[in-house]
């Protein structure tokens, strides 16, 4: 009789834990999800630290191309290539201001893109893991 009784209560709690969802196997590709999901929210902070800087190397640029305006045209103006600064004429400089501020924004738009694809990719594993896993998992970030 008290063995019939354990098992009943290991059948109820193993019914309460099924229903609840709060002790639900880690399979193999739920683990894999879930590193997945790990790597692809490294990446997601990686790509915002680029994104950020590639804005502010575009703010820059801007501010320059602004202070050369007021430049006079027959004044050599220096201008940063690596570590270095050369003196080019007055229009070479902004032209290459104009390519650098270019480059840049076709740089934000690879990064914003990429962006959009592992947000898609987090959201849908985020459904996935969420109706597998319930309360029992945070992916909130």
């Amino acid at each position: 009789m008290a063995s019939m009784l354990l098992q009943h209560r290991m059948l109820s709690k193993e019914d309460e834990v099924a229903t609840s969802g709060e002790e639900t196997e880690v399979r193999r590709e739920d683990q894999e999800k879930i590193n997945r999901f790990s790597k692809l929210h490294q990446r997601e902070l990686l790509l915002e630290d680029q994104l950020k800087a590639k804005h502010k190397d575009k703010e820059d640029l801007e501010e320059v191309s602004t202070e050369l305006e007021l430049a006079d045209e027959d004044e050599l103006v220096p201008y940063k290539v690596g570590d270095s600064f050369i003196s080019l004429p007055l229009e070479e400089a902004q032209s290459l201001l104009t390519a650098a501020t270019e480059q840049i924004d076709e740089d934000v738009t690879k990064l914003e893109e990429s962006m959009g694809e592992i947000k898609e990719e987090l959201q849908q594993l985020k459904v996935s893991l969420y109706a597998r896993f319930g309360r029992s998992i945070n992916l909130e970030t």
